[in-house]
């Protein structure tokens, strides 16, 4: 399947990810489509930037955060909330402003916050991690209107996602240093419960970074050092895995009019400058068509 391009330039798009942004991150993360701005927003944790991308028009935009931000999501009070080092903050576009929400690990300045998702009941999704990459000291929190939780998820040196089943009943989150993927069941309070391996990445393949659910509940992985995105189905048997000009894959995101395109961010942090040379393309911004499309981004309710 081919699907229409959305891009400057006219090229159709099809299932070789090819670069629609030169943007050199050094590690981009977090990219969420805004359907309220047609545009896919994503950061650049270690250069504290956050970018929108507006593929019609194949134009971006960039604004520098105050401290490393981890994810970028829209919230239901019109600007959008933002996960940086320091805490969870709103941020207003227009004006470039950050201000601070919550400060859930002021006692961990070694920490920052890495990755998040909001599932369908407007609850905020995010976790933390050893900005040295060391420590177990990464833990996942719920936000939701106000109240701010720990899941109560063990700590893991580096947390990745969470991601959220299509009817918000599981709970997907990563242990990265770990390889593995794991699957918790949400109670109607929010509540986790039920927790199990999902899959697990193979020795070799790179290390599982952002995951993402589909429409059709398959839930898709970037691999850090594994030049690829995979799909896995809801039993957690590989499916599908598109390989990349570039090793760090990061994390796919579902965006376009109906959510068919995958756009997925990369990252240079940690090539050697020969790898840099050999891999030019490291840190842009990918497209391809994923074949499926993916679920209603939905708005946060800080």
């Amino acid at each position: 399947m081919i699907i229409s391009s959305t891009q400057a330039g006219g090229e159709a798009l099809d299932t070789q990810p090819h670069p629609v942004l030169n943007v050199g991150a050094t590690l981009g993360e977090g990219p969420v489509w805004v359907a309220r701005d047609a545009a896919l927003w994503f950061v650049d944790i270690k250069e504290k930037r956050i970018h929108r991308f507006d593929p019609q028009l194949g134009v971006a935009r960039s604004w520098d955060a105050p401290a490393q931000p981890g994810w970028i999501v829209p919230s239901d009070d019109g600007p959008f909330t933002v996960g940086l080092q320091t805490g969870v903050h709103r941020f207003d576009p227009a004006s470039g402003s950050f201000a601070l929400l919550h400060a859930p690990e002021a006692d961990r300045p070694g920490n920052r916050l890495n990755d998040a998702t909001v599932d369908p009941a407007g609850r905020l999704w995010f976790g933390s991690m050893d900005d040295g990459e060391e420590a177990d000291s990464g833990y996942f929190y719920r936000l939701h209107r106000g109240q701010l939780v720990e899941s109560g998820l063990p700590a893991v040196s580096i947390t990745n996602g969470p991601a959220v089943s299509p009817d918000g009943s599981l709970l997907y989150h990563t242990d990265t240093l770990g390889r593995q993927i794991w699957r918790t069941c949400i109670g109607a309070d929010g509540a986790l419960h039920d927790t199990a391996l999902f899959a697990e990445i193979e020795d070799g393949a790179g290390y599982p970074d952002g995951p993402t659910v589909d429409a059709e509940g398959c839930l898709w992985t970037g691999l850090f050092g594994g030049w690829a995105v995979r799909r896995y189905d809801p039993a957690g048997r590989l499916m599908t895995q598109v390989r990349f000009p570039v090793a760090n894959v990061t994390k796919i995101a579902f965006g376009g009019p109906d959510l068919s395109v995958a756009y997925a961010t990369t990252a240079r942090k940690g090539l050697t400058k020969q790898q840099l040379v050999e891999q030019p393309l490291a840190g842009d911004l990918f497209a391809f068509d994923p074949g499926v499309c993916g679920q209603t981004p939905y708005v946060a309710a800080i």
